[in-house]
């Protein structure tokens, strides 16, 4: 009895103590019996950040597009650059959009790459961070190289297409194409057309309007060929449309007749091919000009044990329309023929004065369309674009 009394007291007076000490809360909500205890404040990791590729990665593709991103913050910029086989420190330009930084081109071959970044994290600090890789190695044979005419800076005719040529052929044309861009200020719809696994033109639906403005765009570099290849490097060219000027060359008048800027400009006697050498009818392109030339009989395919063989000829004035050897040039041996009949080999002929004042007021890409024979120009015998209907042309697209 004692005992459970001296307890008693005790336990009296403990939870008398506790009750004066204590200070009182609002907010307690312990149940009777249980031992209340505090919600540490969460608190979160350092920023992560994922790219493409990977950190240190090895023999990346050269298709690979960089990307980076940041986790537990807030991506602020990102640099990308590597040194290239010369030496030289190259910048490649990206953009940042809805928290991925994207890079702007894809990948040079054999290069070690430096992505650096930067970030906020959720309390405001910058944190920083740096990665390398490498991409895979590939030989000259692996890469396609492509060149782009009209040259950047020209002013051409309203005939001229846009060339691109490729010195190994693109076994995918859809993925090279998707990368092919023509834009023209004022804008004209036209495709792309392949003639062959090496070679593309684009054109529009119909001549190109004067004055046009022409920007071409072939951001090739690292986009997959096909068979294992891949594009070298990207092109761009930008180029003028200038004044038109077409040339109508009637073989069965033999006269041609300049327009410039849809007027009649002048009117020139002429002689086209003799039989067995008809000059090709349909539009033809003028495709070089050139001064003091010489023409050889083997060029289109003449021996000289052949009775329509001529000795090495210079001419002073020459447009070639044809990769076979066809040209508009002056002929002064045939002047007596100029005008009423057709004594050549297939080129269009002309007096040496004629041909001088054609020859000044010519440029690369100027039209000349030409009738009366039933020979006609072939698709890929110099810029023969124009013979196609626009239908006929867009099927020749690769999409």
């Amino acid at each position: 009895m004692a005992v459970m009394a001296l307890l008693g007291v005790s336990a009296c007076n403990a939870t008398a103590t506790a009750d004066k000490d204590a200070k009182p809360s609002g907010s307690s909500s312990a149940a009777p019996g249980k031992t209340e205890t505090s919600t540490p404040t969460p608190t979160k990791g350092p920023v992560a950040y994922t790219t493409t590729p990977a950190a240190d990665a090895a023999d990346v593709a050269v298709d690979t597009r960089v990307t980076a991103s940041a986790q537990q913050g807030t991506l602020k910029k990102a640099s990308l650059s590597y040194v290239s086989k010369k030496g030289n420190r190259i910048t490649v330009d990206g953009s940042l959009k809805d928290g991925t930084w994207t890079a702007g081109d894809l990948l040079e071959p054999g290069v070690k790459y430096t992505l650096t970044l930067e970030a906020e994290d959720s309390e405001g600090r910058t944190d920083e961070s740096t990665r390398t890789f490498r991409t895979a190695n590939l030989s000259l044979d692996d890469q396609i190289y492509t060149s782009v005419s009209p040259r950047d800076g020209g002013t051409v005719g309203i005939g001229m297409p846009v060339v691109m040529r490729f010195d190994l052929p693109v076994k995918d044309k859809a993925s090279f194409e998707k990368h092919m861009k023509v834009t023209a200020s004022p804008a004209q719809a036209g495709s792309w057309y392949w003639l062959s696994s090496t070679e593309a033109h684009w054109r529009p639906r119909t001549y190109w309007k004067p004055g046009t403005k022409v920007h071409v765009e072939a951001t090739l570099n690292g986009v997959p060929a096909g068979g294992g290849r891949f594009g070298e490097q990207s092109r761009t060219s930008d180029f003028t449309i200038g004044r038109a000027l077409v040339a109508k060359v009637n073989l069965q008048t033999h006269q041609m007749d300049v327009f410039i800027n849809g007027k009649f400009t002048k009117r020139i006697p002429v002689t086209g091919g003799r039989a067995g050498f008809a000059t090709r009818s349909g539009v033809k392109v003028i495709m070089d000009k050139q001064t003091n030339i010489t023409l050889r009989a083997e060029t289109i395919g003449l021996k000289k044990d052949d009775p329509n063989y001529y000795p090495d000829t210079k001419v002073k004035y020459a447009m070639r329309v044809t990769n076979s050897g066809e040209f508009l040039h002056s002929a002064p041996w045939s002047v007596k023929d100029q005008g009423h009949r057709n004594v050549s080999h297939g080129c269009t002929g002309m007096s040496e004065a004629n041909a001088g004042w054609f020859y000044s007021n010519v440029t690369i890409g100027d039209v000349v369309e030409t009738v009366g024979t039933s020979r006609p120009m072939t698709m890929g015998n110099g810029y023969a674009d124009w013979n196609l209907t626009p239908a006929s042309w867009t099927a020749g697209s690769a999409l």
